[in-house]
């Protein structure tokens, strides 16, 4: 079978259970493996709940691209895949990319969902890094400090919790994130530092998150026991 044929039938697939679907979510995520398998680990959970079955389509994709042109992807495929009734999420960093650029993502967002009323376009960038929303698991952290100091925080805390080093591309840490840590607590503490960055441009707001603003809408779809775990009904 070509490679042409097997995108066309997996096009379909994802395609007819999008249809089916109430609930619909594309997430674009900046990097290829840590934030598309930190999401990956939230859609399993969400896949349990059999409240839910065929009820809510969630595709993540990692595309390999920063800031803007994480966008662009997002708006060719709700173009090619004639999406509607869809919320398309773009996770991207900060890190060291120029601050016109990561400011740049919001403002196309609300023009593209301006445009679109059949999809709403939505950020969730961390400044400078995921890691940042990882450590809010553990601890509020409020200076803004080089990203490499976030990896050493949660390269100390995994130590601390006897799983070894922290590894970008883990697919572990979702678990660890869920378990060891407080995704409540995580989410609290990510609108408390937007609450003081509020005023500043995205740019600006370092350290800062909105991540949990994803986590916390497909937080709604978990089976009850965990999404106790991070939201209150």
């Amino acid at each position: 079978m070509s490679s042409d044929s097997s995108k066309h039938k997996m096009k379909k697939r994802v395609i007819g259970r999008y249809k089916s679907a109430e609930n619909r979510y594309f997430v674009f995520c900046e990097g290829e493996r840590t934030e598309p398998q930190y999401f990956e680990g939230l859609k399993k959970e969400i896949e349990k709940n059999p409240l839910y079955r065929g009820r809510i389509f969630i595709e993540i994709e990692g595309v390999g691209a920063e800031t803007v042109k994480v966008l662009e992807v997002a708006e060719r495929k709700v173009s090619e895949l004639k999406l509607n009734n869809t919320q398309v999420w773009c996770i991207y960093d900060k890190d060291s990319f120029p601050d016109e650029r990561f400011n740049k993502v919001t403002e196309i967002a609300k023009n593209l969902s301006n445009n679109n009323q059949n999809v709403k376009y939505n950020v969730g960038w961390s400044n400078q890094c995921i890691e940042y929303w990882f450590i809010l698991h553990f601890s509020f952290y409020d200076v803004n400090n080089d990203r490499k100091y976030y990896m050493q925080f949660l390269d100390n805390k995994f130590k601390e919790l006897g799983i070894g080093k922290y590894r970008k591309n883990n697919t572990e840490t979702f678990e660890v994130l869920q378990s060891m840590g407080n995704p409540k607590q995580a989410i609290s503490w990510a609108k408390q530092r937007l609450n003081k960055c509020s005023g500043l441009t995205d740019s600006q707001s370092a350290p800062a998150t909105k991540v949990h603003e994803l986590v916390e809408e497909l937080a709604r779809f978990l089976p009850e026991d965990l999404r106790n775990k991070y939201i209150t009904d």
